[in-house]
């Protein structure tokens, strides 16, 4: 959901991604126990090793390319990207928030021609809220995934602190508003019309990212880029 929007803002690539693509990030926002300790764990499961030596493994900020099948647990296919239009493998960077955090955990030091297969909880892929038509509250998923190939990604802005104007390590709607305003003008749109899309933004931005509903979206909440990169 932010990452998404975020990067299509900034003019940073989205690797492919569509707002209708099940492994698309989404963050839980109705767990009342964050304990991460209480939580189901991700389980993941390598079905193939690569062939031959594996001079590179993935890892945060790679462009990683991959196919993937995704099902519920009663094994009913909910999405793949092999059965779509010319098999055509889906790209993203990991590790900034583009997909959900059960691929961003699960993807990790990965080799070309690898499969693995990820058991993902709930509060690792899409939470309470589900996503679309297509997934509903609180499911747990299993992907099926295939890593085709792993480069070096660009570099990631540290999309937190430009937002955080008064450096206070929460972000609250009138600093959202501005920034969103900014990069609406830095893109030639028409301060009127960026006035009207960003109200959705917003509330769309606060309704999964605000996860203690107090009106501000913290450091620890945000799902975005907030680390400057090296």
């Amino acid at each position: 959901m932010l990452c998404v929007w975020i990067y299509s803002v900034t003019g940073n690539p989205t690797a492919g991604a569509t707002t209708e693509n099940p492994a698309q990030s989404g963050a839980e926002n109705t767990i009342v126990n964050t304990n991460e300790d209480y939580l189901p764990k991700l389980k993941v499961e390598v079905l193939k090793e690569p062939l031959g030596s594996c001079e590179r493994k993935s890892k945060k900020s790679d462009l990683i390319t991959l196919h993937y099948v995704g099902y519920f647990e009663n094994g009913t296919k909910f999405d793949s990207s092999v059965d779509k239009q010319e098999a055509k493998p889906f790209s993203f960077q990991l590790g900034i928030g583009q997909v959900i955090k059960g691929w961003e955990q699960g993807l990790l030091d990965m080799c070309v021609g690898e499969r693995r297969k990820l058991f993902v909880p709930s509060h690792l892929a899409y939470g309470g809220h589900g996503s679309g038509d297509i997934i509903p509250p609180n499911a747990n998923l299993i992907f099926e995934t295939e890593l085709v190939q792993v480069v070096d990604g660009p570099k990631v802005p540290n999309v937190f602190k430009m937002i955080d104007i008064n450096s206070d390590s929460h972000l609250s709607i009138d600093e959202m508003a501005m920034y969103l305003t900014r990069q609406a003008m830095g893109n030639g749109i028409p301060v009127d019309l960026a006035a009207k899309q960003n109200q959705k933004i917003l509330q769309d931005l606060f309704k999964y990212e605000d996860k203690d509903k107090d009106g501000k979206i913290s450091f620890d909440e945000f799902s975005g880029p907030k680390h400057d990169e090296l």
